[in-house]
C-alpha cells in the first residue's frame, strides 16, 4: 500500500493497524520517505526477545500487569524496567555502539542548551506519561531527554513529574519493535513535542514533530548528513560523529 504522508499523519493510529497485514509505504510529493511495516521474527528468536525484555514471574505467567504490581516489583530493584499500557519491560544493558552514541548526543545536547531553560538527561530517569484513554500511567526511561519545565514539574520527592519536550530513543536487536511502535505512538499521545529515534546498526536518524498529539513533520537523517531539530532552532548534530 501507498499512501502520503498528509495522510499517514492525518489518520497515523489506522495505518499502524494496517502495517500489521502489509507494508505501507509513505510517500511525499512522489518520493518513498518511510515504511510502515510488521516486524516479523522466527519463533525461538520472539521467544529470546521476550525472556530479555520481560522479568522472569511475568514471562512465566503474563506480560500483563496492574500499575500496583509494577511499583512493587521495581521497589529497591537494581535492574532497569518500563511500564508501558499495563506490560513490564526489562530493559537490557546496552552495547558499545548504543552508549557511544548516547554519550555523543548527550555531550552535543549539554553544550547546546547551556544557559538555557532547557536541561538534557540521560537514562536511568523515570518518566510517568499518562494517556487520556488509560487510568494508569506508562513509565518510560528514555535513553536521552530535554525538559524544559523543570522547576514547575518537580514534587516533594524530586521526581519529574512532567512531559520532555524531546525524547531520543537509541534502538536495539531486542527493543526496536517497542521503540518504532509503542513508544511513538506514546510519546506522541501524551504530548511529547519532538521524537529522535537513532539507529546505530543502519546509521540513520529519524525525527518526529508532534503538534496537537499529531504527526507534523518527519525526515529521516543519514550518517552523512545533520540532524536539525524541528522544535528547537539551532539544534543541529554532525550524525557522521554520533556512529561509531
Amino acid at each position: 500500500m501507498i499512501v502520503s504522508s498528509t495522510e499517514v499523519q492525518n489518520n497515523f493510529g489506522k495505518y499502524l493497524m494496517l502495517a500489521a497485514k502489509e507494508e505501507v509505504i509513505v510517500t511525499r510529493n512522489g518520493v518513498e520517505i518511510a515504511r510502515l511495516q510488521k516486524v516479523e521474527e522466527p519463533e525461538a528468536a520472539l521467544q529470546e526477545s521476550t525472556v530479555k525484555e520481560m522479568p522472569l514471574p511475568y514471562h512465566a505467567k503474563s506480560q500483563k500487569a496492574t500499575y500496583e504490581e509494577f511499583q512493587e516489583l521495581t521497589l529497591d530493584e537494581e535492574n532497569r524496567y518500563e511500564y508501558i499500557d499495563g506490560e513490564i519491560y526489562l530493559l537490557a544493558s546496552p552495547r558499545t555502539a548504543h552508549q557511544y552514541a548516547a554519550g555523543t548526543l548527550f555531550g552535543h545536547f549539554f553544550n547546546h542548551f547551556q544557559g538555557s531553560k532547557c536541561t538534557p538527561f540521560t537514562a536511568p530517569y523515570d518518566i510517568h506519561l499518562k494517556r487520556p484513554s488509560y487510568d494508569d500511567p506508562s513509565v518510560v526511561q528514555p535513553d536521552l531527554m530535554i525538559i524544559c519545565d523543570l522547576d514547575d514539574h518537580l514534587n516533594d520527592q524530586d521526581y519529574y513529574t512532567g512531559v520532555p519536550s524531546l525524547v531520543v530513543e537509541i534502538l536495539s536487536e531486542s527493543t526496536q519493535g517497542k521503540d518504532l511502535v509503542k513508544k511513538l505512538d506514546l510519546y506522541m499521545e501524551c504530548g511529547v513535542g519532538e521524537y529522535w529515534i537513532v539507529d546505530p546498526s543502519e546509521k540513520k536518524v529519524i525525527i518526529y514533530y508532534f503538534e496537537e498529539r499529531e504527526i507534523r513533520r518527519t525526515v529521516i537523517c543519514k550518517s552523512t548528513e545533520t540532524a536539525d531539530s524541528f522544535l528547537f532552532d539551532g539544534l543541529s548534530v554532525d550524525l557522521g560523529r554520533v556512529f561509531k
